[in-house]
């Protein structure tokens, strides 16, 4: 069941060009974003895998190394909660890779968009069993505003002196998409010269992984492979954390003051598949249009990708529906590479990060492995799924995927 293609309008053209001039990240396989792409390149990584907090069975989870002032300084930030100091180390990466100074810029043009989809969830859990257990009296005065989900924001917003809009956005596993999307289209809009998109998700908390247990969504494989996107024996998502940020910024004010586009954001649409609360549309219906929309909104075909980053999240639903789209809707059969198999899946972080990891693929020319999928499942053969090594390809046009509960369907455009 195909969707009908959207009538192809190009991006208006008063629209200004966007671009990405900085990136950070902060992932279970590296600090930032060179030392998580040599990992997703070389498709594996020194950093072990955890015991799933939560759950009766021996499943495995990724986590991001403890850190402290070598990767956040500033006074009170180790007390925050992980989903923000998250975003914090990685807005700082980005922001510094841009070449930007915060204390020189007008902060009433930048603009914040955090994508995230549980907020404090270690925090309210803390806070939850000292009330169970001790008492109201036990409670901290800091539970929300290390708790609510738009803390991330506001926590950015005092860091960085930034004072236009502040956004969060929530669409579960395709948060940290939007965000990068919906910066985009602030930028469009006239309404900031500068925004910085974070997606952010610190979900490793035992009542969030006994919820993903209890509903057969974390594999039942505790081996150290057991995220295997695509493959034949898939069994479900190796739950993890993380962040990622990009700062957007006009093309033209970007080489005005000498900064190097590492990547442009060409399209963006979102869908929603209106068919189940956490189930996939069988055919993909509500993605094939979202993946549409955007190529429309970019002004191109389907025909004109070469690369696709899959949401690929290891399950056999999502998998199944995400490969037969790529195979209906790409004939010409781009490469194909998906992120979590080595990162496993970071909820709301996981479209940011692999926005950042997609510009990598465009920056350098190399698709990254699919990293324990041997070979693809035979039920989506036709798939071009890059497995065991890296290759080197220098596509031109990438498209990234992030599905999420409730039917949320994100898809970034990026070009060099």
């Amino acid at each position: 069941m195909s969707t009908p293609a959207p009538a192809l309008v190009p991006a208006p053209a008063l629209a200004p060009a966007v671009v990405v001039t900085g990136t950070g990240m902060i992932t279970p396989v590296g600090t930032d974003t060179d030392s998580t792409w040599d990992a997703i390149r070389r498709g594996a990584s020194d950093a072990g895998l955890a015991p799933a907090p939560g759950v009766s069975r021996d499943l495995q989870c990724r986590t991001v190394a403890p850190f402290g002032a070598e990767l956040l300084p500033g006074r009170g930030t180790a007390n925050l909660d992980p989903f923000i100091r998250f975003a914090l180390v990685a807005a700082d990466q980005a922001i510094a890779e841009a070449g930007l100074d915060p204390a020189a810029w007008d902060g009433s043009r930048v603009g914040i968009v955090v994508g995230c989809g549980l907020g404090g969830a270690a925090t309210l859990s803390t806070a939850h069993d000292r009330l169970a257990e001790r008492g109201p009296d036990a409670v901290s005065p800091y539970v929300h505003p290390r708790s609510l989900i738009n803390m991330a924001a506001g926590m950015l917003a005092i860091r960085h002196h930034v004072t236009g809009p502040s956004h969060t956005v929530v669409a579960a596993c395709a948060s940290g998409a939007v965000a990068v999307g919906v910066g985009r289209d602030l930028i469009r809009s006239g309404a900031c010269d500068l925004v910085i998109a974070v997606g952010t998700d610190a979900g490793v908390v035992p009542v969030i992984a006994a919820g993903f247990a209890a509903m057969g969504a974390l594999t039942d494989s505790a081996a150290d492979d057991a995220s295997r996107p695509f493959a034949a024996d898939r069994s479900g998502f190796v739950l993890s954390e993380g962040a990622a940020a990009l700062v957007l910024e006009r093309e033209d004010a970007a080489r005005e003051r000498g900064a190097t586009p590492q990547g442009r954001i060409l399209g963006y649409a979102f869908t929603t598949d209106a068919h189940h609360p956490v189930a996939p549309h069988p055919e993909a219906v509500g993605a094939e249009a979202a993946v549409r929309a955007a190529l429309a909104d970019a002004g191109l075909t389907p025909a004109d990708v070469d690369h696709v980053n899959a949401h690929g999240t290891s399950t056999p639903y999502n998998d199944r529906s995400e490969g037969k789209l790529i195979n209906r809707l790409f004939p010409h059969r781009p490469s194909v590479t998906a992120n979590k198999g080595l990162l496993g899946h970071s909820l709301g972080a996981a479209g940011a990060i692999e926005a950042v990891l997609t510009l990598r693929t465009l920056a350098t020319g190399i698709v990254p492995p699919t990293a324990h999928t041997p070979a693809v499942d035979p039920e989506l053969a036709g798939l071009d799924l890059v497995t065991d090594k890296e290759r080197h390809q220098n596509p031109a046009v990438a498209v990234s995927h992030s599905f999420g509960f409730g039917g949320s369907n994100c898809v970034l455009v990026m070009g060099t």
